[in-house]
């Protein structure tokens, strides 16, 4: 390389009195290698993760022994290339080694003879609650075994574990305890080192208190939702979230809503929360004139604290080793520099906790990391050059940042790419420092003072609801996210798309194509979108939502206003539905039977939305659908009414006539199936027939007495099943059949034999699975079918 021009040519040094530049590329350089070997030892780790022990040791040896060999020759990269090779021998050599006591343990084996076990488990992790729809709830729970017996034959061990149980029992259980259960083992569907999965049906036994420190951590955790109950349905359940992670009483659709504004960050703990909560402690320290090494004392004890209220999740775990690797630096009053400390971090806890290799949690922490510490520093210099005030250039940098090295993850996992993630994070920003201090603080009173942590949890509630209020308004702007390919593909897809992004933010003639470009696609594509006809059409009537295996029907009872019969499996599709088509009254919702695929989602429906009444047929069988029916209406305080067949109803002019179950259906294949309401449904002059999953039996049942059975459109009843009456077809004759059913089920639906009928037939007919939610509309006289685009989530 050439002499800096600060040297003369003859290369001699710069005299002693001048020191050296810091800001020369040696120190730069340095952080670069540890990084790269941080980076060859999670690749490695994620290869040994996936292949057998021996070929893990093998490989990992090689990669040591070579690094060894490098060290040997007077090369300059070889140092370099012996730092990577040695992380990356020492990750294969670690994980190999785990992974070879995973494939000895006995639990392997027995896991895979689908074995009946007796297990002495301590628990790792809270339980997670699991999405059941309408049966018993089950949840998740990270365990380590230690001594299991079966057959007469016994084994002690420290195998990790996933317990799957109901949440009776289960739930309340803390990090720690000890307990002892019996249930059928299976093999895990990850290689994440779980040895096995462990079924059961019982409530634990011989349950141990959890240590201390736990029990604490608990009441505090606990108390903040308590805390947290005074506030709006949307802030009760992200301040726990916000404050440490406790997602258990976050609404579904306000974290989809997240996640599509690039906001579910804040759901999760993470390198923020530890940097808020060890700042204020700092901060009120120096306030206090404390000295820089007990500050620092003080801000550690806070921070492991502060981990154990959080639980050691893996985002905690690294956002708690690099608030440790500050600490230390300050204490020691040494400065380190950022990268080097990323660099160990990542190293060490890959080799420590190889599973976290696979977490796409921790490596959307680190990616977020790397972005405000390589780019944001000098985006936000570039920026203030350019006029914008210092704060603005920093508030803008580093969401923009933290967006751009996250994204490729972010793709591969949700197969879209949020355009409003640094506008939200922008707006989000200056709330979420203060809601973290006052949730932390009601957390911490509340084994102390209810009213006192009450009263905190209103003080938070302001910015968290500014922090919900920006998500909800975020992820329904138009085009606030769009579909890219998910997987790796996708993933280097779109970092193909960012570098070049970057090589044409360099380029001054680049940009201006780029822009020209731009701005001829909206001059072209905006009076397209205002002259092309949107969602919903104009003129409908009636629309069948994309929910998944399900049904969610929705018929238009006026302007922001629709009868909804159904909800399908999950409140956010259904509430996505609903915000399409611009619903913000629901004068009646209709509940056809009470199995999860009908009423799963009807907290969907209710979300911000006036529900007047809420009616359901006679039957309550199977009960847990008619408990979660009952406690969302009592919840929301929306009178439930019982239909009978024969009455008519009139609701902003829509006509509803009940048409079926004439009576209790007891012994046929589906009792709850056939004893669906069946409704005839009037507006604007065209008349729908809508099912629910009513069969054969219930089919023939309204052919055999003669009502009529006519309609322009037909709900095709239980999604398509083979269970139909060819009779009961005819007599419809519908012009239209829509069936809603889910993309890829297990069911068969729809069938091809009742396909091939429909066909015979002549309506046109459309389907969830294939076309998306499906509109039926009036327009000019005409009976319109209109299929929203896109594939159903």
């Amino acid at each position: 390389m050439g002499a800096p021009a600060s040297q003369p040519r003859s290369g001699r040094p710069p005299a002693p009195a001048e020191p050296p530049d810091r800001s020369t590329s040696a120190s730069p350089a340095a952080d670069l290698r540890l990084l790269a070997g941080a980076l060859a030892a999670w690749l490695a780790v994620l290869a040994a993760l996936g292949m057998p022990a021996a070929a893990g040791l093998a490989a990992g040896a090689i990669a040591v022994a070579a690094s060894a060999a490098l060290l040997l020759t007077r090369r300059r990269w070889a140092a370099a290339a012996a730092l990577v090779l040695g992380c990356a021998g020492a990750g294969a050599l670690a994980t190999a080694a785990r992974v070879g006591g995973v494939q000895a343990s006995p639990l392997t084996v027995l896991a895979g003879e689908r074995a009946s076990v007796t297990v002495d488990l301590m628990v790792a992790d809270d339980p997670r609650l699991l999405r059941a729809g309408t049966g018993p709830e089950r949840v998740a729970v990270p365990a380590r075994a230690e001594h299991a017996s079966a057959a007469d034959r016994s084994w002690s061990m420290r195998d990790r574990v996933l317990v799957l149980a109901p949440a009776e029992g289960w739930r309340p259980l803390l990090p720690g305890q000890r307990l002892r259960a019996t249930g059928r083992l299976a093999p895990p569907l990850r290689r994440d080192l779980t040895v096995a999965v462990l079924s059961v049906r019982a409530a634990p036994r011989d349950v141990q208190p959890p240590s201390r420190a736990q029990t604490a951590a608990g009441r505090i955790r606990s108390g903040l939702r308590d805390a947290a109950a005074v506030l709006p349905e949307a802030p009760r359940g992200l301040l726990p979230g916000l404050v440490l992670g406790d997602t258990s009483a976050l609404d579904p659709a306000l974290a989809e809503d997240f996640r599509t504004a690039g906001l579910s960050h804040l759901t999760a703990v993470s390198g923020t929360n530890c940097t808020i909560v060890t700042g204020a402690v700092l901060l009120l320290l120096r306030l206090a004139t404390v000295g820089p090494r007990a500050s620092a004392a003080a801000a550690g004890l806070a921070l492991a604290g502060f981990v154990v209220l959080a639980r050691p999740s893996p985002s905690v775990l690294r956002a708690a080793l690099m608030g440790g690797l500050a600490l230390i630096a300050l204490a020691s009053g040494r400065a380190r520099t950022a990268l080097p400390a990323l660099g160990a971090t990542v190293l060490g806890l890959v080799l420590v906790a190889p599973p976290l290799a696979r977490d796409p949690g921790f490596a959307l922490s680190v990616l977020a990391t790397l972005g405000l510490l390589v780019l944001a520093p000098g985006w936000a210099a570039h920026l203030r050059a350019r006029g914008v005030p210092r704060g603005a250039a920093e508030a803008l940098a580093v969401p923009a940042a933290a967006s751009l090295c996250t994204a490729p993850v972010v793709a591969v996992i949700s197969g879209q790419v949020s355009l409003v993630c640094v506008p939200a994070n922008l707006l989000a920003a200056p709330a979420v420092a203060p809601a973290t201090v006052l949730g932390v603080l009601a957390a911490v009173v509340s084994p102390l003072s209810g009213s006192a942590a009450g009263w905190l949890a209103r003080l938070a509630g302001l910015p968290v609801g500014w922090l919900a209020e920006v998500g909800q308004r975020s992820a329904h702007l138009p085009a606030a996210a769009v579909s890219w390919p998910g997987g790796a593909g996708g993933g280097l897809l779109l970092v193909a798309a960012c570098l070049l992004g970057v090589v044409i933010a360099r380029r001054a003639a680049l940009r201006r194509v780029v822009l020209a470009a731009a701005m001829g696609a909206v001059v072209v594509a905006v009076p397209a979108r205002v002259a092309a006809p949107g969602w919903p059409p104009a003129g409908w009537i009636f629309v069948a939502c994309t929910v998944g295996q399900g049904d969610a029907l929705v018929v238009r009872a006026g302007p922001a206003a629709a009868v909804v019969v159904d909800t399908g499996p999950e409140p956010v599709p259904v509430d996505g539905c609903l915000r399409r088509l611009g619903v913000r009254a629901v004068p009646l919702l209709l509940v056809t039977h009470l199995h999860a695929d009908h009423v799963g989602g009807i907290a969907g429906v209710t979300r911000g939305r006036t529900v007047a009444e809420i009616d359901v047929g006679r039957s309550r069988e199977p009960v847990a659908g008619w408990r979660m029916l009952e406690r969302s209406a009592a919840e929301r305080r929306v009178p439930v009414r019982t239909v009978a067949v024969g009455e008519r109803r009139e609701v902003a002019g829509v006509v509803l006539d009940v048409l079926g179950p004439a009576r209790d259906f007891r012994g046929t294949r589906s009792d709850p199936n056939n004893s669906s309401v069946v409704l005839r449904v009037r507006a604007r002059g065209r008349s729908l027939l809508l099912t629910g999953d009513a069969e054969v039996e219930a089919q023939e049942a309204m052919v055999r007495s003669g009502m009529d059975l006519r309609a322009d459109c037909l709900k095709v009843p239980h999604h398509g099943s083979a269970y139909q009456s060819q009779a009961f077809l005819r007599a419809v004759h519908p012009s239209v059949a829509v069936i809603s059913v889910g993309a890829g089920n297990g069911y068969g639906h729809p069938s091809g034999l009742l396909l091939a009928e429909l066909a015979r037939e002549g309506p046109r007919t459309l389907r969830t699975d294939v076309d998306g939610d499906v509109a039926v509309a009036d327009q000019r006289g005409q009976l319109v079918v209109v299929a929203r685009s896109g594939r159903p989530p």
